[in-house]
């Protein structure tokens, strides 16, 4: 578990280092009334409690990725995710490299969850009971409480399917991931296209399970 704090504590140091600043979310709008049970708080929950038993369970990161992926694979909107990330070249390339980016992009996306939280020492996982609105998005709002420090985490969410999906996550409350994760992503991209980019994802998601 302590490895979340470091991969954290990264992302943090390399979004104020960039040239241009990081997205930012700013959470002003009123939250949706609480219902008997907030679809995409419960999407939010659902996950974590998937992440917490994987934690409890320890073993190897490729058996945690197994106990994850499904979990993941529900939550999260992984194409849009992938389309985000990348940029708006995504929208132009070839089905056929949509397909290995996503597909690269979602593995790495489960590799990491199962590398960062990789055993259980008392962390708590706090969702807030409601949602917030903005448009067609809802926003939830979560802190991972690790005995030591409280780390926000909030979920950008739209619905896919007739599900809420999870399609960005705000580290430390408003710093994007997906925002940063196209920023890493540019020169490989740039220099090496789809292929090249899905390639590198992929070395990611190794160094990951290993």
């Amino acid at each position: 578990m302590n490895r979340v704090l470091k991969s954290v504590s990264l992302v943090l140091f390399w979004a104020l280092m960039l040239a241009a600043p990081p997205a930012t979310l700013v959470l002003q709008t009123a939250p949706v009334q609480a219902q008997s049970a907030d679809p995409a708080v419960a999407q939010v929950q659902g996950f974590y409690d998937a992440l917490l038993a994987a934690m409890k369970s320890g073993g190897t990161a490729k058996s945690r990725y197994d106990k994850l992926k499904p979990a993941v694979e529900k939550a999260f909107d992984l194409p849009a995710n992938t389309a985000t990330a990348v940029g708006p070249t995504f929208a132009a390339m070839a089905p056929a490299d949509q397909k290995a980016l996503i597909d690269a992009f979602s593995r790495m996306t489960v590799a990491d969850y199962a590398r960062n939280f990789d055993s259980f020492s008392g962390e708590k996982f706090t969702v807030e009971p409601a949602s917030i609105a903005r448009g067609s998005d809802h926003f939830v709002k979560s802190s991972l409480n690790t005995g030591k420090e409280t780390i926000a985490f909030n979920y950008r969410m739209h619905q896919a399917g007739g599900d809420w999906k999870i399609t960005d996550i705000y580290l430390a409350g408003n710093i994007s991931q997906m925002a940063q994760k196209r920023s890493d992503f540019a020169s490989t991209l740039a220099s090496g296209g789809a292929q090249g980019l899905a390639k590198k994802i992929n070395q990611i998601a190794d160094k990951s399970l290993n």
